[in-house]
């Protein structure tokens, strides 16, 4: 279950989140529209249930939920008012240009940060990867209140691509809710310029990835399966049409199997996994912290599908279809999960994209 906590289920990234759930009014700051002109304040944003915050500057004190909304803070160049974080970034995770900055960062939580710490790290914005069900518990106290973060003067906000989808109303095809976090991210934090730079990035990725496969029919696009290792071999966790995972999968020219369950992970069994019969499988391990740890874990990946018996005579591991591609830039958010769709769409469609073209 660690890894469904780090990187998937739990994978309910936070941020901003107008358009999402009923929605809320917002300001021309807060919208996909308007953010290619300059960043201004006041910047209204809006939650899942549409409630909406304020902010009149940007914040100087961010605290993280994780490692997702760490590095887009790092990425937009605002890693240097990150002055916390939960669930911190494993050696080797964060790209090389920031992985520097973000290990100075400081660790408030090996996993979910404790209400009390988070309440008094002195804070003025919780950017929660999580969302509510799934931050903090038991002997943590639970998650703040609305009432309990206002007392504090800590903005709490959500990422809408991840912690928004467990309500969302249809599948993720593409990275357009990811791509308008960062630029709202922008927005809240005055560095909207570079959240245009990062979207546009992303967009041209996908795009050559589009572009050729455009003629490819749907019926063969390849099935495809995400085996999430680290979340335990007993019980496998299923990445549905609502997590971000599954606009990765489409885009890069797949048919995720487990695309029709409603919620964006779910438990299934290795009956349903052989009944489906996935053309491939992506071998999804959480970054070790070395090439040599990160190939012990996929090389453990494989060989639990070669071996056991539900699995050994499945169509990937017969042909060797076994994507070896980490955990972390598919099912959770960020500027990485452009370059997951170029790797995945080169691996299942050499002839057509060569080079993420």
């Amino acid at each position: 279950m660690r890894s469904r906590v780090l990187c998937g289920v739990a994978a309910a990234v936070a941020l901003l989140a107008t358009g999402c759930g009923s929605g809320g009014p917002a300001s021309k700051d807060a919208g996909p529209a308007a953010a290619t002109s300059p960043s201004a304040f006041p910047v209204r944003v809006a939650d899942c249930a549409g409630r909406e915050t304020v902010f009149d500057a940007a914040p100087q004190k961010i605290v993280t939920s994780n490692a997702s909304s760490l590095e887009m803070l790092l990425e937009l160049g605002a890693g240097d008012r990150v002055i916390g974080t939960g669930f911190p970034p494993g050696n080797g995770y964060l790209p090389p240009d920031v992985a520097e900055q973000g290990a100075k960062v400081p660790v408030l939580g090996r996993t979910v940060i404790a209400k009390e710490k988070l309440l008094g790290s002195g804070a003025d914005l919780y950017v929660d990867t999580f969302g509510a069900m799934a931050m903090g518990g038991g002997a943590m106290g639970g998650p703040p209140s609305d009432q309990e973060f206002a007392s504090a003067g800590v903005k709490h906000l959500y990422l809408l691509s991840t912690a928004c989808a467990a309500g969302a109303t249809s599948a993720k095809t593409d990275l357009a809710e990811v791509e308008q976090d960062i630029k709202r991210l922008g927005a809240v934090t005055g560095t909207l310029a570079r959240a245009d730079q990062l979207v546009a990035g992303m967009e041209e990725k996908t795009g050559r990835v589009g572009a050729a496969l455009a003629a490819l029919p749907a019926d063969q696009r390849p099935s495809y399966f995400f085996f999430d290792f680290d979340a335990g071999t007993k019980q496998p966790m299923a990445v549905c049409g609502r997590q971000v995972a599954n606009a990765v999968i489409t885009l890069a020219g797949a048919r995720n199997v487990f695309a029709d369950c409603d919620s964006d992970f779910k438990p299934v069994s290795w009956e349903d996994i052989v009944a489906r019969n996935p053309d491939w499988i992506q071998l999804g391990v959480r970054n070790q912290g070395s090439e040599e740890e990160n190939r012990k874990a996929f090389d453990a990946a494989e060989q639990f599908l070669r071996t056991f018996p539900a699995t050994q005579g499945l169509t990937a591991v017969r042909e060797g279809h076994l994507l070896r591609i980490g955990s972390e830039t598919t099912t959770i958010a960020g500027v990485r999960n452009a370059d997951t769709v170029q790797q995945i769409a080169r691996a299942l469609h050499p002839d057509l994209v060569k080079d993420g073209r």
